[in-house]
């Protein structure tokens, strides 16, 4: 869609760094390791998978560390599997500060009113608490839809600022100034809660990376248009702090 994080790993790759990627269960080239049915699906399944990839690159002699940089999802998924695989660095990059239901209460908020926003936080609510919901208005069917249902709930209970907390490897918090998905103050919340990471702030990156201002127009084109590069200062930040710890 956006090609950010493919440009970050090109980007690393030309510096020195070797960037390993890979699609995610149930998706492209991935498609036949994911369970059939949605229903079954379930966090744990890429905290897993994401173990295993550095579990293996660790054990590569073409490497001499492995960092796990995760992006969004990608940031809580790495803290999990930091839990138990021999990282050498955690950067969490653009990631929350907050449980996701929490957060996905505060983005609701801001495109829902009345009864449809009370049904959401219903939901949120009772999802919190463990339970699937089986009715769920056609305005809020993708968010929620029975089938995901059972990821969410594996989702929910993580706090991304209790697990942080435990990294002991070397950990940078990287966020731009204008993210609209986990803003400044996710970055604040991880930072608190483990004060010696480092903080790497990209004054005018958004969400996936690119530069955007806070305005609606910029910010979509900053998500669909490949050919908008990745901010610069990522790079020069991110490679500065990385042959600081490595």
């Amino acid at each position: 869609m956006n090609d950010s994080l493919k440009l970050l790993a090109e980007g690393l790759a030309g510096r020195g760094f070797a960037a390993v990627r890979f699609d995610k269960r149930g998706v492209a080239a991935s498609a036949a390791a994911g369970p059939a049915l949605e229903y079954d699906y379930r966090l744990d399944m890429y905290v897993d998978d994401a173990a295993a990839w550095v579990e293996l690159l660790a054990g590569d002699p073409r490497f001499r560390a492995v960092t796990f940089a995760g992006h969004s999802e990608g940031s809580l998924i790495g803290m999990l599997a930091a839990q138990r695989s021999p990282v050498d660095a955690f950067v969490s990059i653009a990631g929350a500060g907050r449980p996701a239901a929490e957060l996905l209460r505060e983005q609701l908020a801001k495109h829902l009113s009345g009864p449809l926003l009370a049904e959401a936080n219903a939901i949120l609510g009772s999802l919190e608490a463990g339970k699937e919901v089986a009715e769920v208005s056609p305005e809020l069917y993708d968010l929620f839809r029975p089938s995901v249902q059972p990821y969410l709930l594996s989702w929910f209970p993580h706090d991304p600022a209790a697990l942080i907390a435990t990294i002991t490897a070397p950990t940078a918090i990287v966020h731009g100034t204008t993210d609209v998905q986990t803003s400044v103050v996710d970055a604040e919340l991880l930072a608190a809660a483990a004060p010696d990471a480092a903080v790497i702030r990209i004054e005018g990156m958004n969400h996936v990376l690119k530069a955007a201002t806070l305005d609606e127009a910029s910010q979509l084109q900053a998500y669909f248009d490949r050919s908008l590069p990745v901010v610069p200062e990522l790079f020069t930040k991110l490679v500065t702090w990385l042959n600081e710890v490595r």
